[in-house]
């Protein structure tokens, strides 16, 4: 009899933070069982495998995600709407490195795969901020993957601890905000 109070949206709440607490690649059923006090076969009444637990966990992450970006974005437009989202991210994934490492690798099934769709709806934040430079329609996708790699790499390093330099991690994320600022103003020649 599954225990009370335990379905598939508690078991991946679970799943995640505990990924946030000892690292994604530490997550193995047996432990998530350990946190939710029942025997790791019981947790196959809720996921299929590790892996379907892991979609999940990057699924949930990449909304979360999208939520916060786009609250953080909400009524802005330009650099500030930018640094919003920027900033949002960022907080998003020292908060949260655990679930959000789940996102990263994952081939996606096709365009009805849940982790596609939230991916998908984490962009439209981006897109809105893009709205807010004159970046022509061609260059859009250009744009949104720049913004995507830069930010999110940025947000790993740190979470990471990969910036062990003497200079303040703000004055480097002020820094590289307006230097992506300057770039998407910058008229482009082709």
């Amino acid at each position: 009899m599954p225990r009370a109070g335990l379905d598939t949206a508690a078991v991946v709440a679970a799943g995640a933070d505990l990924a946030d607490e000892i690292g994604f690649a530490e997550l193995t059923m047996g432990r998530l069982a350990d946190r939710v006090g029942v025997r790791p076969p019981s947790l196959y009444k809720h996921v299929a495998s590790q892996d379907d637990l892991s979609r999940r966990i990057a699924e949930l992450a990449l909304n979360e995600a999208a939520d916060a970006v786009g609250a953080a974005t909400q009524g802005r437009s330009g650099r500030d709407a930018l640094h919003a989202a920027a900033a949002a991210l960022r907080g998003f994934v020292l908060r949260h490195p655990g679930r959000y490492a789940a996102t990263v690798g994952l081939t996606l099934t096709g365009p009805d795969d849940p982790v596609a769709i939230a991916e998908a709806r984490g962009l439209e934040p981006f897109l809105a901020v893009l709205r807010g430079y004159d970046v022509a329609s061609a260059d859009t996708t250009h744009a949104l993957r720049a913004l995507r790699s830069i930010f999110h790499g940025f947000a790993t390093i740190e979470a990471d601890g990969g910036f062990q330099w003497g200079t303040a991690t703000d004055e480097s994320f002020e820094w590289l905000i307006d230097l992506v600022d300057l770039g998407l103003r910058a008229e482009r020649s082709t």
